[in-house]
């Protein structure tokens, strides 16, 4: 045999061997899949999946005031009435939610919180509504 009728036989073989469709033993959840040669699954078009995070109950949420004391929040309430206030107000915005510990509760508009997590402030007031039980949120529409 010539080396030219063995390049032949041994193109020939390889054509059979790639035409032919092998028995698929590889799981589904595979990211290789072998079907006539070795190719690479591509991820689907579109954003991933992304499970989403509990949220932490209770929290001070993003836009929420948090006083070093109830006089100070007190003060606030008065100053945003328009009222003169003697003496400084020692409040802060909350600028990312943040999760907290109610200690008490004295009315809808004053409740005395102790942030979890590291802050300035070890112990504030605020006037955010925070209900007992944490929000249900509605669980979105499929698409």
């Amino acid at each position: 045999m010539t080396s030219t009728q063995k390049s032949l036989v041994v193109a020939a073989c390889l054509g059979a061997l790639a035409l032919a469709s092998p028995a698929n033993a590889q799981p589904s959840d595979s990211n290789i899949s072998i079907q006539s040669g070795l190719l690479i699954k591509k991820p689907k078009p579109g954003a991933p999946d992304v499970k989403a995070q509990p949220l932490a109950w209770p929290r001070l949420d993003a836009g929420a005031v948090l006083c070093r004391s109830e006089a100070d929040l007190s003060r606030l309430a008065q100053r945003r009435t328009g009222q003169a206030v003697d003496g400084p107000v020692d409040c802060q915005i909350v600028r990312t939610a943040t999760p907290i510990t109610i200690l008490q509760r004295r009315g809808p508009g004053q409740t005395e919180v102790k942030p979890s997590s590291a802050q300035p402030m070890d112990l504030g007031w605020t006037d955010a509504w925070l209900p007992d039980k944490a929000p249900t949120t509605p669980k979105s529409a499929s698409r």
